[in-house]
């Protein structure tokens, strides 16, 4: 079993950053990717951005290229997701996840999911 607790969320700006965490607990030895998605209101949840644990490799979706940064913290278990440049159109709840497959960039790679944390750009 692992636990994945995210933070950071809140309401921001358009324009303004914020860095997100998703701490790991529990088994994660063998859950190499730890990926983010996000679901706005009425959408499907979409890929953002995965690292894995053991070569620190990023991988983006297209809404987080040039704009939001992914890394990892070995020693805390933490993998952040820091975003910069919000739109408002970046509004949504925020997931983090662990998997132990290849490929990143999809639901069904992922084992274990975090409850989520809410993310709200004004304009």
């Amino acid at each position: 079993q692992v636990h994945l607790i995210e933070s950071g969320g809140g309401l921001v700006q358009a324009g303004g950053s914020l860095r997100l965490s998703c701490a790991a607990s529990g088994r994660t030895s063998g859950h190499d990717a730890v990926g983010w998605f996000r679901q706005a209101p009425g959408k499907e949840r979409e890929f953002v951005a995965a690292i894995r644990w053991s070569d620190n490799s990023p991988f983006y979706g297209d809404s987080a290229k040039g704009r939001f940064t992914i890394a990892r913290d070995l020693a805390k278990k933490t993998v952040y997701l820091t975003m910069y440049s919000l739109k408002p159109e970046d509004t949504a709840v925020y997931y983090c996840a662990v998997g132990d497959r290849d490929t990143v960039t999809l639901q069904t790679d992922y084992n274990y999911w975090g409850q989520g944390t809410q993310v709200t750009v004004s304009s």
